[in-house]
């Protein structure tokens, strides 16, 4: 599976978005800053799931019409900082989708996720990050669960890390620096942590338009018997009967 992650820094970058799909072909995109107003339905082969609509710099997930089918999507607010309070530009910062991968018959959930800006001490921005992970984990019990975008944690990841495991997830860094703007704040601000899918690659995309580089997470299951629900099963029976022709039970729920 392939997501692309990108802050659109105020949504300057929006214009970039049809050519970053045909350029790299991702089956799930997660923005941030985006103006959630001017967002298209479709980029491509992509779907809008859902938008946040509170935000003055939003948050968005698409996603592949032709693998995927959406479940659920819901938004979520994060514990605020001083930041948030006073200029209020994001009362959600968090935005997750359960999806049905048709390809792998498994389901997961994807998620777009902006923490607090630098002006907020890290230990608020873990408080937000392992909330978003216990409310990812509400929106899809047990099931595998990335999470990408602006974590805003330039130093000190050996800390994050380690808390984050402790979590159950993995964090996982690109292959180079993701931001440039500040002289002293450079480094990797856009980040992954996943639970139950092992991540082969990060990579860090050119620089474009925003002072954020897009970063493009390739990852695959990591033991399908683990996370394999009764669902999931009872739909792969439903299309076996699809494909013997024979009529579905009528007793037959999933």
């Amino acid at each position: 599976m392939r997501v692309i992650s990108y802050n659109l820094r105020k949504n300057r970058a929006s214009g970039e978005l049809v050519a970053l799909d045909q350029q790299y072909e991702p089956d799930v995109m997660c923005l941030q800053e985006c103006d959630t107003l001017e967002l298209p339905r479709e980029i491509g082969l992509l779907h809008l799931a859902d938008s946040t609509l509170t935000n003055r710099l939003g948050l968005a997930v698409y996603y592949r019409k032709d693998r995927f089918e959406a479940v659920k999507t819901q938004a979520f607010a994060l514990k605020k900082s001083l930041h948030d309070l006073v200029l209020a530009p994001a009362h959600e910062r968090l935005i997750g989708t359960r999806l049905i991968d048709r390809v792998e018959d498994r389901e997961l959930v994807v998620a777009s996720f902006h923490a607090a800006p630098l002006t907020a001490m890290n230990s608020l921005r873990r408080n937000q990050i392992r909330t978003a992970h216990e409310e990812l984990n509400l929106l899809g019990p047990g099931l595998p669960t990335l999470m990408v975008g602006d974590y805003n944690y330039p130093i000190f990841k050996r800390n994050l890390g380690n808390k984050i495991n402790k979590s159950g997830y993995d964090l996982t860094l690109s292959d180079s620096r993701t931001y440039t703007r500040y002289k002293f704040f450079r480094g990797h601000f856009d980040l992954a942590t996943s639970t139950g899918l092992t991540i082969d690659n990060v990579e860090t995309l050119p620089q474009r338009t925003s002072d954020h580089m897009p970063i493009l997470v390739t990852s695959t299951y990591t033991d399908e018997s683990v996370h394999d629900t009764v669902r999931q099963s009872e739909r792969r029976t439903v299309r076996e009967f699809e494909r013997s022709g024979s009529p579905v039970p009528e007793d037959f729920d999933i």
